[in-house]
């Protein structure tokens, strides 16, 4: 129960929540409390400022051989506070045996029981508790000590525990049965680790227990310093009084608001977390869901979502909905080249690396009490990928979570359209929009900034708008880990040591790809050089040679790769910030003279700095064709054109004195009108279905995409909404879908 100061508190926190809605508050105070934020804000008030734990434990979970008591008694020596093991200290005083005794008197089953029964009789504060390996097994027992406690799971690679526990001459552990090899009971093991902790320490290989030491009481702090990572806007100026903090974004804010108030996007206010050498080895070894709750754990503060949660989602996103089980291969294509295969997922495009995941992140972030409809733009992908991952989302979470998306109604590829208007659902709809991507990106923005509008909505329909595009910082993180991943498999394969460098091709419009594999360097991943591949549409290839942005005489082309036909880059904005040291007065004045005189240059000093790691090119639609070509003859591989793009700007401007790994971003049955052309087929004229069927008979690489083709079976007539190139158009229909699913 609650004290009345901390509910005078939370009635605080409830106000400071409301205040970024332009609205009375009145009518629905409790729509729009963050829980993320109300509980970060109350666990605060539970700890000293002045103390790393106060009454709280720290609780040291791991495997036998994680290096537990050795790393508790360095941490109790730095802190000054009482070490309990629980083995030395609980287990074998209780029962006036050995644990090893006691194992072998009642077997696994009783020890587990009896086990949990001695931890449940235990209390103590302020101390440092070393478990058992096998205590996470016992639910009741955790439950009791996670009430006063902090948990941090001592991550240690497997293959080292088990060379630990044979120095340490370990014949048998709880749960081993004749038959079971130790690996194997340890792996059945993590699913326990998992499930209870707060905070999770990675202990590289060779990791002495002093510096293991000294990470968990690092863990222990961002755990505890629930304001230690929060977001400001691209667009925010630094008061000159030094001691005025910027306006607080908490992860979980910047994700449900998508963009900020002021028109700019949210980047976090600190520098990207960093691995070190010895982790990021470590992780050479790692499945793909491995590597991602590793990385997102060191990104996302557990405040917004807790550790074990997160797991659970990425468990979700990148499961049984990928039709290959490494999520996002590496296939080695000719010579210093290799594919970074993006289209594995349900929609067959880079987007679902993202778009299976983000979902999740949102649901959990908004409040409980509030309907949100989310508003998205899509040149082609990012439509039916947004519409997929919603739909995934539980019955309870769909009934206040709509998605409604905006494409360029005579812009995308058939296939698409059809697939855009396919994934329709009960919580997502498809509006064709006559105009391009970039005015449906630029009404979106308007609508989010027009809080008369979102107001409106709030107050009349208890509806809050957000966005899934790559503006929203919870799509644009997952996409981080791809990135890495891509290399720790060149590693893994053996093709590069750890260490050496590499270059990265992406074929890019709205610049959200490549900046994902930009922040991948700054958490340590060795890149050397972005290559920016664009179509006709290369306003991003002019403006990284010239440092002009440009498009006062630019019509947008409507070429074979749609998903990059863009002339207004949104993410550009995020990486200049990057660059410039945050200067958001310089973002304020680039970014309005972009919208109101369609035009700007930056000055040499930062051209320079954004050369010093970025290369670009364009490609025209012959080139992209004749690459198609060359490449099928060659090694049997079908590009997709967008990836084709991206092979034809790497063969001109990458040295080949590295590795280049080119994103490919799209499934070629995606766009098969193109492919057949570009292979001189004759039946071009075929119904969309049957041109994707008959790519599929080819017996070509990469095999063909089953979702696709399951699609495809689908494609009866579906009904969709179209309207007119008009802001106030799209925000009627937005209203309408509102009353729609809400009312």
């Amino acid at each position: 129960m609650l004290h009345l100061k901390q509910c005078q508190h939370l009635k605080q926190i409830t106000q400071k929540c409301l205040s970024r809605i332009h609205v009375k508050t009145g009518k629905y105070p409790q729509l729009f409390l963050s829980r993320t934020f109300a509980l970060a804000e109350l666990r605060k008030s539970w700890h000293s400022i002045y103390s790393l734990v106060g009454d709280k434990n720290i609780i040291l979970m791991g495997p036998p051989g994680a290096g537990k008591t050795t790393v508790g008694r360095i941490i109790g020596q730095k802190l000054g506070c009482c070490v309990i093991d629980v083995d030395d200290d609980i287990l074998e005083k209780t029962w006036n045996m050995s644990v090893s005794e006691k194992l072998q008197d009642v077997g696994n089953e009783q020890f587990l029981e009896e086990e949990g029964k001695a931890v449940l009789n235990f209390s103590a504060s302020g101390s440092v508790i070393s478990l058992t390996g096998s205590n996470p097994m016992h639910d009741a027992s955790m439950w009791h000590l996670k009430k006063n406690g902090i948990i941090v799971y001592l991550d240690v690679p497997l293959l080292d525990i088990v060379s630990r526990l044979k120095l340490m001459k370990t014949d048998r552990i709880v749960g081993q049965n004749s038959g079971t090899s130790v690996k194997d009971l340890l792996k059945f093991r993590r699913q326990y680790y998992k499930k209870w902790y707060d905070t999770r320490v990675f202990c590289e290989s060779g990791a002495s227990p002093e510096e293991v030491a000294n990470k968990v009481l690092s863990a222990v702090k961002r755990y505890q310093d629930v304001d230690s990572e929060t977001f400001i806007s691209t667009r925010h100026i630094w008061p000159k009084d030094c001691e005025q903090k910027a306006p607080m974004k908490f992860f979980s804010e910047a994700v449900i608001e998508g963009l900020a108030s002021d028109g700019g996007l949210f980047v976090p206010e600190k520098e990207f977390p960093k691995l070190n050498c010895g982790e990021w080895k470590s992780l050479v070894g790692a499945t793909y869901i491995e590597r991602a709750q590793i990385l997102l754990e060191k990104c996302i503060h557990p405040a917004d979502i807790p550790a074990a949660r997160l797991g659970e989602m990425i468990e979700t996103a990148y499961g049984e909905n990928f039709a290959c089980s490494k999520i996002a291969p590496v296939r080695h294509l000719s010579g210093n080249q290799f594919i970074l295969e993006l289209f594995h997922g349900p929609t067959g495009s880079f987007k679902d690396l993202s778009l299976q995941l983000m979902p999740h992140l949102f649901a959990h972030c908004i409040p409980p009490s509030c309907n949100f409809m989310i508003l998205v733009a899509t040149s082609g992908d990012t439509g039916s990928a947004v519409l997929n991952g919603f739909s995934r989302l539980n019955k309870n979470d769909k009934q206040r979570i709509a998605v409604a998306t905006f494409f360029p109604e005579d812009g995308v590829s058939d296939f698409q359209k059809a697939q855009i208007i396919g994934s329709q659902n009960e919580n997502g709809w498809a509006v064709g929009v006559k105009s391009d991507f970039d005015f449906c990106q630029t009404s979106i923005k308007r609508i989010f900034q027009d809080s008369d509008f979102t107001g409106f909505l709030a107050v009349e329909y208890g509806t809050v708008l957000s966005s899934a595009n790559s503006i929203n910082w919870g799509r644009l993180l997952p996409q981080v880990v791809y990135h890495a991943s891509a290399y720790l498999d060149l590693v893994s394969q053996g093709f590069i040591s750890f260490g050496s460098p590499v270059d990265v091709c992406i074929p890019t419009g709205n610049f959200g790809n490549i900046l994902a594999a930009v922040y991948a360097k700054t958490m340590g991943v060795p890149i050397r050089k972005f290559i920016c591949a664009s179509n006709q549409n290369h306003v991003l290839t002019d403006f990284i040679k010239t440092g002009h942005y440009d498009i006062r005489e630019r019509k947008l082309a409507q070429t074979f790769s749609p998903a990059i036909d863009i002339l207004k880059s949104s993410n550009l904005e995020r990486h200049l910030h990057l660059m410039a040291n945050r200067d958001g007065q310089l973002m304020r004045r680039l970014f309005n003279q972009l919208e109101e005189e369609h035009h700007f240059q930056i000055e040499k000093i930062l051209v320079e700095k954004l050369q010093q790691d970025f290369v670009a090119d364009w490609c025209s639609e012959g080139e992209c064709l004749a690459a198609i070509h060359s490449t099928y003859n060659t090694s049997g591989y079908i590009l997709d054109p967008h990836t084709a793009i991206a092979k034809v700007v790497a063969d001109r401007m990458q040295d080949k004195t590295c590795p280049v790994i080119v994103s490919s971003t799209a499934h070629y049955s995606k766009f098969a009108p193109a492919i057949m052309q570009a292979l001189k087929i004759g039946e071009i004229n075929q119904t969309s279905s049957s041109q994707v069927y008959l790519l599929s008979s080819y017996n070509a690489l990469p095999p063909p995409h089953e979702a696709l083709l399951e699609r495809t079976k689908q494609q009866g007539k579906v009904e969709h909404q179209v309207c007119a190139a008009d802001v106030n158009v799209l925000k009627n229909h937005v209203e309408k879908l509102v009353q729609n699913q809400f009312i």
